[in-house]
């Protein structure tokens, strides 16, 4: 009996189901663009290139940008898709991004716009 119950231990391990891998501990943005708002942190050292949810080039032009952004002055009111409160303070952010100059290495491009209504994604 002792002989049964020590086979049935030593396969215990094999019996249990894989663990999933373990999520990182800071998620800064999600794998959608369009929820990136709230208070957001433009890193330009590329040293810090890597703590960076996303790289982004900011453009000049509406038409060819994949998200229209206005900067909201006030944090509390930088709550839906394309309104960003940009903060000085990496710690503040809710989410980061790594500007780029180089448009090709960018994950999307952004264009800041005057008008709060113009505020649009485009994925």
């Amino acid at each position: 009996m002792i002989l049964i119950i020590s086979f049935w231990l030593s396969l215990l391990p094999y019996l249990t189901a894989p663990q999933p891998a373990a999520e990182p501990s800071v998620r800064v943005a999600g794998n959608d663009i369009c929820r990136i708002y709230g208070s957001v942190y433009l890193e330009r050292d590329p040293k810090y290139k890597n703590t960076a949810a996303y790289t982004v080039y900011l453009g000049d032009e509406e038409a060819f940008a994949s998200m229209v952004v206005y900067r909201e002055s006030n944090k509390l009111f930088a709550d839906g898709t394309g309104i960003w409160h940009i903060t000085n303070k990496k710690a503040f952010a809710d989410h980061v991004l790594y500007v780029t100059d180089n448009r090709n290495f960018a994950d999307f491009t952004v264009h800041f716009t005057n008008v709060r209504s113009y505020a649009a994604c485009r994925p």
